[in-house]
């Protein structure tokens, strides 16, 4: 007798879970970055080459990034300062690195000192998005299952604050601060995956540094895409947020959306939407796209994108560049 389709489908959703969580299941501890990670560095072109244009995206370059290090991977941030790129993983391992024709120069790993809970497994050191002082370095780290920031030094090895903050507490766990902004202004604004239902997703707007209690905060709406879910922001020159949203489906293949939000947009109490500027989807690139940042070179503006492989090492880490239009 044959299997009903939806037995075979229940089959296929229930085997594609546990690949994509294969290091994460049980309590095993999670593996900590080396100090000074080996990474190879091999261009990425899509089987049909990179089109002229992805929306208002020109594709300037591409790399698959891996390493023979056991806590490689699983990228859910990036930003980049003086030069070296920095990705953070959903672990709380960081990895930085200066990017000269297509080589990792000067790799460091870096572990958070310190986090939520003991920082055994993932659920500890969920660490989805990361923002960056321009001028000082300090970093700013929020981790999606406690709904908590905190505040690092710039080399994150102490740390200077933290919080939960009261309008986060709600937000679902492992479906929480996804993203996480500072804009020019020194306000702050912080992305929820998922809820308060299927079209809007939880946003909290800050008037200052959020690991600081004191610090004054505002409840706004996201509303992305259909069927799309924040992963990461970034902010444009003149204030405007750009917002990685992407979507899953079974087994294997993810796409993305880049949504630009005007900064006028972002008050207190607002349901906020963007343009969609931009589609990376098959067979341009099939994988999960998680970080986002802006850097600025002779004028132009440049756009990063960071995958994140599930914690599957066979699968390689993208590192996507853009120019703007």
């Amino acid at each position: 007798m044959k299997p009903s389709r939806s037995l075979v489908r229940w089959a296929l959703s229930l085997s594609a879970v546990l690949l994509i969580v294969p290091r994460y299941a049980g309590d095993e501890r999670l593996p900590l970055i080396s100090a000074q990670p080996s990474i190879t560095i091999v261009p990425y072109v899509p089987e049909d080459g990179w089109p002229r244009r992805i929306g208002s995206l020109v594709p300037v370059a591409g790399y698959k990034l891996r390493s023979h290090d056991p806590a490689f991977g699983g990228f859910s941030a990036i930003a980049w300062r003086e030069g070296r790129a920095i990705l953070m993983s959903d672990g709380g391992n960081i990895v930085s690195f200066a990017l000269r024709d297509a080589e990792a120069i000067d790799s460091r790993g870096h572990v958070l000192p310190d986090g939520p809970a003991v920082g055994w497994n993932r659920a500890d050191r969920d660490s989805e998005s990361l923002a960056l002082d321009p001028d000082r370095g300090t970093a700013w780290v929020g981790f999606e299952n406690q709904n908590e920031i905190w505040r690092y030094s710039p080399d994150f090895r102490r740390v200077e604050g933290r919080s939960a903050p009261a309008l986060m507490r709600k937000w679902v766990r492992n479906q929480g601060a996804e993203a996480l902004v500072r804009l020019p202004d020194g306000r702050f604004v912080a992305l929820a995956e998922r809820k308060p239902n299927r079209r809007e997703r939880y946003a909290v707007l800050f008037s200052g540094d959020p690991s600081d209690s004191r610090t004054r905060a505002a409840s706004f709406r996201f509303i992305p895409p259909e069927r799309y879910d924040p992963s990461g922001a970034a902010v444009l020159p003149n204030g405007d947020l750009l917002v990685l949203t992407r979507r899953f489906q079974y087994p294997f293949n993810f796409s993305a959306k880049l949504v630009r939000v005007a900064a006028t947009a972002l008050r207190p109490g607002a349901q906020v939407r963007g343009s969609v500027i931009a589609t990376l989807a098959a067979p341009l690139m099939r994988e999960n796209c998680e970080g986002i940042a802006i850097t600025q070179e002779r004028g132009a503006t440049m756009v990063w994108i960071v995958t994140d492989n599930d914690g599957m090492p066979w699968r390689p880490s993208y590192l996507l560049k853009f120019r703007l239009r």
